[in-house]
């Protein structure tokens, strides 16, 4: 896979869905620093576009996947899997250098 290069800590793009917004937000324990951004993101038809770091997305990469490794809903479990691996996709396609 090719990264595309940024400085390190230069916020990227992630364009959510509503309902991956919600599942942020409703199943998570995300802290408010990343979920406050999610509140207040201008709607773009069904989606919301967000600016976060590399750590940024690390952490609520990480926040998702706990949720989804403890769920006991299937559904649920594989809603917060695809979003899991889209946070994941987002956070390899770049290079911070670190």
């Amino acid at each position: 896979m090719t990264q595309t290069p940024i400085e390190y800590d230069s916020p990227v793009e992630v364009s959510l869905t509503l309902r991956q917004r919600e599942l942020i937000l409703d199943h998570t324990f995300a802290d408010d620093e990343l979920t406050d951004r999610l509140k207040i993101a201008p709607l773009k038809g069904d989606s919301i576009t967000v600016h976060y770091t590399l750590d940024d997305l690390d952490a609520l990469h990480g926040y998702v996947a706990a949720e989804a490794n403890h769920c006991k809903d299937r559904k649920l479990q594989l809603e917060l899997d695809t979003l899991f691996a889209k946070l994941l996709d987002t956070v390899e396609s770049y290079d911070d250098g670190t």
